[in-house]
């Protein structure tokens, strides 16, 4: 995504981040009439709610972990004399932009960083990309027990495996930078802003390299474990009998729910990451789960992590916006002429 194109790209998101809104609610919906109400409502009724503050915080936990990873992507591609409080409000502020399509509004956080630090977007851009990533590739490790445990899954996190090292393979490896530089070099578009592609490719190699690939991986792992204890909480509270095998099963499901979800491209993985969750806990856990315990269960952990961390979003980029106001004096503003922080809210 070059410098050029981020003006049109923030006015978008406005509309992207209501149409994500309305989705989430249409889903809601729906899941509510797949079953019978009264059931659910029951179902609810007996929900422990006071395990809910503990659930919340496991997803807190997450977001400390990825914003620390964030933090140390930003010291790996350049990013110097950045406050800490900038660097929270940016990354906050991207959890509002998991409501958009494929997650692509989260592009938010490269252009706040332009106006904070002056930090090129075709630099900073491949930091979300490697968060992403990294993010995948956790959360297929966090999936493995499920595999071995249910044997069902195993193709569709295959898949996702072979594009997470087709990734690789094109930002890391010298044949891939070359392939990918005479590609881009026959569409006329691309070749004349070789210099952004240029940028892209130095901030993806040293994100992408193997120390910084693996300890990203690692704490992905360790903070992505959060939502699925969170998600362990949830089917406990339901009244599930608490074991290991029940931990295994909230991370299979969490895990490769969320990465359908991803893959989908859908505003927060809307419909199908709600779906799979319900559809694989009638899956693995048959004559266990009823429908309306499945369908309990999707909606409180979908509350308590998609939900829960857009409202953390809103309400930061809300406290925050007047930081990024200005733009960086010593670069020309990317965003000149477009709607200020302000006006895409109001």
């Amino acid at each position: 995504m070059s410098d050029g194109n981020v003006s049109a790209s923030v006015r978008a998101l406005r509309g992207r981040l209501l149409l994500g809104f309305g989705l989430g609610l249409l889903v809601v919906l729906v899941l509510v009439m797949l079953t019978d109400l009264r059931k659910l409502a029951s179902t609810l009724e007996t929900f422990r709610w006071e395990l809910v503050p503990l659930i919340l915080g496991l997803t807190l936990f997450n977001y400390v972990l990825r914003f620390l990873k964030w933090h140390y992507y930003l010291g790996l591609i350049g990013v110097r004399g950045i406050r800490l409080s900038h660097s929270v409000a940016i990354f906050l502020s991207g959890l509002t932009m998991a409501m958009t399509p494929g997650k692509v509004g989260e592009l938010l956080k490269s252009v706040l960083l332009r106006r904070v630090a002056g930090t090129p977007v075709s630099v900073s851009a491949p930091v979300v990309m490697a968060e992403r990533l990294t993010d995948g590739v956790a959360l297929i490790v966090l999936s493995l027990g499920g595999l071995y445990l249910f044997h069902v899954g195993g193709a569709m996190l295959g898949l996702i495996a072979l594009g997470a090292a087709l990734l690789v393979f094109v930002f890391v490896t010298e044949s891939g930078r070359s392939l990918t530089m005479a590609l881009a070099g026959m569409v006329p578009f691309v070749r004349e802003r070789t210099h952004h592609v240029v940028a892209l490719y130095e901030s993806s190699r040293r994100l992408l390299a193997p120390r910084p690939l693996l300890l990203a991986v690692a704490i992905g792992i360790i903070s992505w474990s959060g939502e699925c204890l969170a998600f362990f909480l949830v089917l406990a509270g339901l009244g599930e009998e608490a074991s290991w095998r029940l931990l295994v099963t909230a991370a299979f499901v969490l895990g490769a729910s969320t990465l359908l979800g991803s893959a989908s491209l859908m505003p927060g993985g809307l419909g199908v990451a709600d779906a799979s969750v319900t559809g694989l806990l009638l899956l693995v856990m048959p004559g266990a789960v009823t429908v309306p315990e499945a369908v309990a269960a999707t909606l409180l952990i979908r509350f308590c992590t998609l939900w829960f961390g857009a409202l953390v979003g809103v309400v930061t980029l809300l406290a925050t916006r007047r930081m990024f106001e200005g733009g960086a004096p010593e670069v020309e503003d990317s965003l000149e002429n477009s709607r200020t922080i302000s006006d895409i809210l109001s």
